[in-house]
């Protein structure tokens, strides 16, 4: 055979396993399609209303340290050396079954004890045994979820089927891996969400799908088994053990569903299976009309009596006055959240405008005197007095004046280092002028005067546009430090400076003329 053949007979058995993946995975098994599928609600359990008031489940019995609540069955609590367990009350009538159980095993250690099974067994086992819980050498199936590692070879949490046949005595040492039919190594403590398990047995195939509790998508299950060939007795009883040692965890169940399987086979193809929704209004068609029947009978029957029932009628309304009526209300109820809101919106609106009055008032104020609507003559701008008190819009007024205040200094000083930047250079003109030689002073001063005299022009104007900007309150505003610097003694120094800069120029000249008369 050619390399080509090899590689297409070993392509082909990989490309058909492939193809059963695809078509198998939303039903793991395939044989089970077309089947005739009803609920035992006579062998499951699940909440709201799990245990009664007085502590028993319906159809099931329970014994040793389980407890029965409302919401879920503890099989064995988080305590040292307890066991647990719970057995349908009656066997099976059906060959072919499907178990949903939803579980949570949780536990404060990193390693938990001992674990949770599943029976399917001839007869009911013991509530204080010593597999897991329940009876040895049980005839019929059980389903370990064990945690804990006996044999010491890291492969625990570990999940397996074991069959029976009530005379093999189970095999703790070895964790039963020496008795076991088929099984997987998956996680199932201490999980987000409940961790669920799917048993299904049709045509003598055991098939177990497993949830592993990370998501809260209820049909994320995996193959964790499937084993065929398996031979069970019929009219068997299912039931659930847990069991802690050293190590404990809280073992609960919340939804043990049973459904029994039938072949297409054994339901008769012209009956048709009513759904519940469908047989409940059935149920109240029939019942609306009976009702009707025996009041038309009965007005028949007693007219007089009929007459006044018509009157109290009149008392009661109909569907289509109670749909009306909730319609009105509804109605009603909307009118009255917008009048609320609208009310609401008014408040807002006239906390706005008074705000925008108060900053309104407090900038004219502040920037000149104003007049008051509805009165005559200048009004005084409010200022800053003793014992009285400041707006934040004032103190904004003062910051921005601050701030101008400060760039027309800085403007100045600029000014004032420049005059004396030209001053350098007029001294340096002077001094390479060449030797032997008076220079005439006459052109350099009068264009120094003329920049001085541009120089206080553009001071004047600063100093201008400043007392514009300024606000000019009737009281004089206190000085807010002490090395506050009046406009005339700013002035005044400026011009001495500026008076002195010019006359050491001139000095200057003139002793470096009277200097080189001498060379």
């Amino acid at each position: 055979m050619s390399a080509a053949g090899l590689l297409v007979c070993s392509f082909v058995p990989i490309l058909s396993i492939f193809v059963l993946n695809i078509n198998g995975q939303g039903n793991p098994n395939p044989g089970t399609v077309g089947i005739h599928r009803r609920f035992e609600y006579k062998y499951s359990f699940k909440p709201p209303y799990l245990a009664q008031k007085d502590g028993t489940v319906p159809f099931w019995e329970y014994g040793g340290n389980a407890i029965a609540s409302s919401d879920s069955v503890r099989v064995a609590p988080s305590l040292r050396s307890q066991k647990g367990a719970i057995w349908t009350k009656s066997s099976t009538n059906f060959d072919w079954w499907e178990i949903e159980i939803v579980f949570r095993i949780n536990g404060r250690g990193r390693i938990g004890a001992d674990g949770l099974a599943f029976w399917y067994t001839t007869e009911k086992g013991d509530y204080n045994g010593p597999v897991f819980g329940s009876s040895d050498r049980w005839n019929g199936l059980a389903i370990f979820f064990d945690s804990f590692d006996n044999d010491n070879k890291h492969n625990n949490p570990y999940i397996m089927a074991v069959l029976n046949d009530g005379t093999k005595q189970f095999d703790h040492q070895n964790d039963g891996t020496t008795q076991l039919l088929s099984g997987c190594l998956r996680d199932f403590r201490n999980k987000p969400y409940p961790t669920r398990a799917r048993i299904e047995y049709y045509n003598n195939v055991l098939t177990v799908l497993f949830h592993n509790g990370m998501t809260n998508n209820n049909e994320d299950y995996e193959m964790c088994l499937r084993a065929d060939g398996v031979q069970l007795p019929k009219n068997g009883y299912f039931g659930l053990s847990a069991a802690t040692g050293g190590l404990a965890d809280d073992h609960d169940v919340f939804h043990f569903l049973t459904t029994s399987l039938h072949p297409p086979s054994q339901v008769p193809s012209d009956v048709k299976v009513p759904d519940h929704d469908e047989k409940l209004s059935q149920e109240y068609k029939e019942y609306q009309e009976k009702l009707e029947k025996q009041k038309q009978e009965y007005k028949r029957d007693h007219p007089d009596q009929a007459k006044d029932e018509e009157d109290w009628e009149e008392f009661y309304e109909s569907e289509n006055q109670r749909e009306w009526r909730q319609i009105w209300q509804g109605q009603s109820q909307i009118f009255d959240q917008i009048r609320e809101l609208s009310r609401k919106i008014d408040e807002v609106i006239g906390r706005q405008e008074n705000t925008l009055s108060l900053v309104s008032r407090s900038m004219a104020g502040a920037g000149a005197v104003g007049t008051v609507p509805g009165q005559t003559g200048p009004q005084p701008s409010p200022s800053v007095g003793v014992g009285g008190t400041i707006s934040r819009p004032e103190v904004d007024i003062l910051i921005s004046n601050q701030n101008t205040l400060l760039t027309t200094v800085r403007e100045l000083r600029s000014l004032v280092g420049d005059i004396h930047a030209r001053a350098d250079t007029i001294l340096q003109n002077q001094q390479r002028a060449p030797s032997g030689q008076v220079q005439a002073t006459g052109y350099d001063i009068q264009s120094a005067i003329h920049e001085m005299r541009d120089g206080m022009n553009q001071v004047k104007q600063g100093l201008s546009h400043m007392s514009q900007k300024l606000p000019t309150p009737q009281g004089q505003i206190a000085c807010p430090t002490s090395n506050c610097v009046g406009v005339t003694l700013f002035l005044s120094v400026t011009v001495v400076q500026l008076l002195l800069i010019f006359l050491y120029t001139v000095f200057k000249s003139r002793s470096d003329a009277q200097a080189k008369k001498f060379y």
